[in-house]
């Protein structure tokens, strides 16, 4: 088994013979052994063999009693490899291996479909004698119990309690906020900062609107609530659009942006120059001819740093890239005043370092051959504490030491897409989006290392920190080993893309605990009422005189991954985090839809609702537009008359092209479009598209081609997502009219592979088309709603209590 990197509590190998296997039964239990003080015993399940039952497969789990006095925080990190061999000859085996958190209610862990039972009983390719011979075999258990140093290795999370745990509570995310989550985190946990960002006067004649009363808000909830913090007024007081160009860049031009602003209010009160004490440091490029007597010394101001990561292997070497000579010449020549283009050599070093210092990691990058920005994914080591004095100025302030120590780890978890071709512009990073955003911050001296991932913050390891975030070759210790499917990002897209360093001298005084006199009074108070009013809000809403209109967009269908747009009903999983609207019963719809625009950002003629509604089939989709000409209608009209749904709204919002509309779809239907990646085996949502419905299903691929930016001959194959369990291969000949094709449907598509590329994926228990994946979203879906106790046959690694 792989060292995962934690300490070994106890290892125990324990060999089960059994003869006569015609005669076992629908279970058969091992003997109990013990390991790491806990109970253990084999679960087989074997199944009659017969001509009838050939092909059927067997089963075996790893059962933990627990120890004698069990508690109930009770657990066992395990790693476990279940073997069936031949008892003659031991090299001739069968093995399964997992990781599992063994806890009251997941005490059986192991597999369903350990191996077809025919392959036990004949010899197969590579092997002269079978497994299971003259009905005898041999089950063996090889379990390695680990140390929890952080007391939630490998937790589920069912009712984790993040305050209760850390002290500390996480940020919602609204859809494509993670990343600035990760920065606001990062800046609530430098108090220096966030008691600057509470001197800021906000008390009387402030809009909510306000960058710095939105963040005061922001860090007095994190300071005080005992559940996750929303984000929405942040991102409204920065505008809706504005702050999604930042998202869909990168966190330093959002974090230059919000200092930006906060600098400016902090003038003039007790917190000016607080940006530029912390952050702001001073570099010295150095710019000396090589043939003429020429030579240019600037100075200048920065908030950040941004450090090469391709080809290079520890921050130290990136350094040292980043201060080493550049030769000007050919067509970069340096114009010299006086003396025109001349060749020349160029130094940069650093006057000053900052006592907060935001290292950017350039993990992107402009590849030639694919003609796109791409993301680089090179491991990238950084340690925990830096000695930064050989890249300062021979004249820089030398009389104390530049030793800095790490505070935060900004991660990302994916690929690169959105990026540009044609030149690439240093300045314009391309989008992450597709993964997934998380920080590591160590808050203090004395607290250990946290992960503060959206809405949970978890303890976590000092090597966990690490290797989250270096990047490069998949490891052990990060990788599970399981024989069951991997579905998700790999770990070599996991890295660090941004470092927040604090000088070591300046930590006691960076990190100063905030006292109750650094906090605004005037925002408990304002809060306070907030909430009142709230209560009230409710309470009149339950008398009847608003309703919920929940709004699904192009935006939070792309970031969908399951059936129908979103998860609208809590049977089927945690409900998708969808734009809400209070509507008043009586208000006109004309109102109303005015009220989405400007909440979106689009004026009213270029957008258009639909309502959803249930088909005979439980699927969810968009069925009909709302009507435009009466102003008479109201929302209470739409729910009761046209939804026909009593309790609230649920809407698509349909954004037209700005040269488009109404009456050029007349005729059409609207078609959902979802795309199926075999190689990220994930599924998300492209948005829509209007079709004549006397078209041909072929019509939707140059449509597909050209959205996705694939060559226009790609092939591509489409299937309808009728329902959940119904993916049906769509016939391109079809017109969508005999395909039955009505407004709302969802085709989901992938690019053509070959049966050899198909067969290699199923190899490594990856899915190779939409309906097997649907298949594993249904099954995953059974999983999370199963109670306790029951088996997921369908599932390779599953838990239950089989004493039930």
């Amino acid at each position: 088994m792989p060292d995962l990197g934690y300490d070994v509590k106890e290892s125990r190998v324990f060999h089960w013979r059994l003869h006569d296997w015609k005669k076992f039964k629908r279970k058969v239990i091992s003997p109990e052994f013990d390991c790491g003080g806990n109970k253990w015993r084999i679960f087989l399940l074997p199944f009659d063999y017969s001509g009838v039952r050939l092909n059927w497969s067997i089963s075996v789990y790893l059962d933990c009693a627990g120890p004698e006095d069990e508690k109930e925080d009770w657990h066992a990190c395990t790693q476990l490899m279940l073997v069936i061999s031949n008892p003659q000859d031991p090299t001739t085996y069968t093995v399964g291996h997992a990781r599992h958190r063994f806890i009251p209610e997941e005490c059986t862990w192991g597999f369903s479909c350990f191996s077809e039972l025919r392959e036990l009983f004949q010899p197969q390719p590579g092997r002269n004698r079978p497994i299971i011979e003259g009905g005898s075999t041999v089950v063996s258990a090889y379990v390695r119990v680990l140390e929890d140093p952080t007391g939630v290795t490998w937790h589920t999370f069912p009712s984790y309690d993040s305050k209760e745990q850390t002290g500390y509570v996480g940020l919602k995310n609204q859809v494509a906020t993670g990343c600035m989550n990760s920065i606001v985190q990062s800046l609530f946990h430098t108090h220096y900062f966030r008691k600057a960002v509470y001197q800021i006067p906000t008390e009387d004649g402030v809009s909510i609107r306000s960058v710095s009363l939105a963040l005061q808000r922001m860090f007095y909830q994190l300071q005080t609530s005992d559940k996750p913090v929303g984000t929405n007024e942040l991102t409204k007081s920065f505008g809706r659009t504005s702050l999604g160009s930042f998202l869909r860049h990168d966190v330093q031009r959002f974090n230059r942006v919000l200092q930006d602003e906060l600098e400016s209010k902090m003038k003039g009160t007790r917190a000016e120059d607080t940006i530029a004490k912390l952050f702001i440091g001073e570099m010295k490029t150095l710019i000396e001819c090589v043939n003429v007597s020429y030579e240019s010394t600037k100075i200048q101001r920065f908030n950040d740093i941004q450090l090469n990561v391709k080809g290079i292997k520890t921050l130290c070497d990136s350094f040292r890239d980043y201060v080493a000579v550049k030769i000007l010449d050919g067509e970069n020549k340096y114009q010299a005043k006086g003396f025109g283009l001349q060749d020349a050599r160029k130094r940069i070093t650093f006057q000053s370092l900052p006592p907060v210092l935001h290292l950017q990691l350039k993990r992107y990058g402009y590849d030639i051959q694919r003609d796109a920005v791409v993301k680089i994914n090179d491991r990238f080591e950084f340690p925990f504490e830096i000695d930064l004095d050989e890249f300062l100025d021979k004249t820089a302030d030398r009389s104390k030491p530049w030793k800095y120590k790490l505070h935060s780890v900004l991660v990302h978890s994916g690929e690169l897409t959105g990026g540009h071709s044609g030149k690439f512009d240093d300045g314009d990073p391309g989008k992450f989006i597709d993964g997934h955003y998380f920080v590591f911050i160590k808050p203090d001296r004395n607290t250990r290392w946290l992960k503060f991932d959206d809405d949970r913050v978890t303890p976590v390891t000092d090597r966990e920190v690490l290797e989250e975030s270096y990047g490069g070759e998949l490891s052990d210790a990060i990788v599970p080993q399981t024989q069951g499917n991997q579905i998700g990002a790999t770990k070599e897209s996991t890295n660090a893309y941004m470092l927040v360093y604090i000088r070591e001298i300046a930590i006691d005084e960076v990190l100063v605990p905030l006292t109750e006199e650094d906090t605004p009074p005037h925002l408990g108070r304002r809060l306070s009422e907030e909430r009142i009013q709230k209560i009230e809000a409710r309470k009149r809403e339950r008398e009847g005189q608003y309703l919920t209109a929940k709004v699904i967009t192009d935006e939070t269908f792309s970031l969908h991954q399951g059936f129908d747009l979103a998860v609208l009903d809590e049977r089927n999983g945690p409900l998708s985090d969808l734009p809400t609207f209070r509507v008043l019963k009586k208000e006109t719809y004309t109102v109303f839809k005015s009220r989405v625009g400007q909440h979106f950002g689009y004026p009213e003629s270029q957008i258009r609702l639909w309502m959803l509604v249930h088909r005979q089939n439980r699927a969810v989709r968009p069925d009909t537009s709302i009507p435009e000409n009466d102003p008479s209608l109201t929302v209470k009209v739409i729910r009761n008359d046209i939804a026909l749904h009593r309790g609230h709204l649920r809407l698509y919002l349909e954004i037209l092209p700005s040269k488009e509309n109404l009456s050029d779809n007349v005729g059409k239907i609207m078609v959902l479009l979802k795309h199926f990646d075999t190689t990220r085996q994930s599924l998300f949502g492209i948005g829509k598209v209007h079709v004549p419905r006397a078209g041909k299903v072929s019509d939707l691929i140059p449509i597909i081609n050209e959205r996705m930016g694939w060559a226009p001959e790609t092939p591509v194959k489409l299937y309808e997502e009728v329902s959940s369990e119904m993916i049906q291969l769509m016939k391109p000949e079809y017109s969508f009219h005999q395909s039955g094709s009505i407004d709302g449907d969802i085709v989901c598509f992938q690019l053509g592979i070959s049966d050899k590329e198909a067969h290699d994926l199923e190899s490594r228990g990856l899915c190779s088309n939409p309906p097997q994946f649907y298949k594993f979203l249904r099954n995953r879906a059974v999983g999370l709603s199963a109670k306790p106790g029951s088996p997921h046959e369908d599932q390779n690694v599953v838990s239950g209590d089989w004493n039930t």
